[in-house]
């Protein structure tokens, strides 16, 4: 029998195309099918949670054939039918019992740090300030006051401070007596560590980042005060202990 090579590589050539694209045409079929099923449970279970709540998108895990149903900043679990509704953490118990849950609100919820509105916030810098966090507290939370007093005792840290006015009436007011301020930083600290109200506001200071923080607080599903935020985009929602800072500042890349 004889062999014409160059024929035979023409043959080889076109059978991989062939089965390229079967390969193609049976991947673009299975995503465009599980594209249905998730439109499909979404205009399901939208009637069934009530009037005015809004699934932001549904996706399918990788475990246990459920679904993710993210409802506003909240993650929940469902079949492929639509007929129950899981509230709750996934725990891989092959996985040093890693809450896959959490992992996911995590990547979710990760902000560009660098892309951070800064010109909004006031800078403090302690020792060589090489290690970043920006903050979002509230004047009048008691939380944020311990939050505080705990980051006296973290050093080379630069720390920009958002005042997100989400609290009390009275919040926005004391902001904006700290924002018009000679030393922003030292007055905030003044008044959250000691208790040292700022000096009411001038009426030359006409400006102040009040509705521009709250618009971005909405921006970033903040629910709370206080909220830290590092370079890395990963957050901490509410109050830590100062070892739990320095922890989290070692393992940020």
């Amino acid at each position: 029998m004889k062999f014409n090579l160059e024929a035979d590589m023409r043959l080889i050539k076109k059978l991989s195309c062939v089965l390229g694209s079967l390969a193609m045409s049976v991947l673009l079929t299975t995503a465009c099918a599980q594209t249905d099923v998730e439109a499909n449970i979404k205009k399901s279970i939208e009637p069934k949670l009530g009037k005015g709540v809004v699934v932001n998108s549904i996706k399918k895990t990788n475990y246990a054939g459920l679904y993710e149903v993210i409802i506003e900043d909240e993650i929940y679990y469902t079949d492929d039918k639509a007929q129950y509704l899981f509230a709750g953490k996934i725990i891989d118990l092959n996985d040093h019992h890693k809450n896959l849950t959490q992992a996911r609100l995590e990547s979710l919820n990760a902000v560009k740090f660098d892309e951070l509105p800064f010109g909004l916030a006031f800078k403090q810098v302690k020792g060589d300030g090489s290690r970043k966090i920006a903050v979002f507290e509230d004047p009048n939370c008691g939380y944020c006051k311990r939050l505080r007093k705990e980051l006296q005792s973290v050093d080379n840290i630069t720390i920009y401070t958002f005042m997100y006015d989400i609290l009390s009436d009275d919040s926005a007011v004391k902001s904006r007596n700290v924002w018009c301020s000679a030393d922003p930083a030292k007055t905030w600290n003044d008044w959250m560590i000691n208790g040292k109200p700022a000096p009411e506001a001038p009426a030359s200071c006409t400006k102040d980042p009040h509705v521009e923080i709250i618009a971005l607080g909405r921006k970033l599903h903040i629910n709370g005060t206080p909220a830290m935020f590092f370079v890395d985009g990963s957050r901490i929602p509410g109050f830590a202990e100062a070892a739990a800072i320095e922890e989290k500042l070692k393992s940020v890349k």
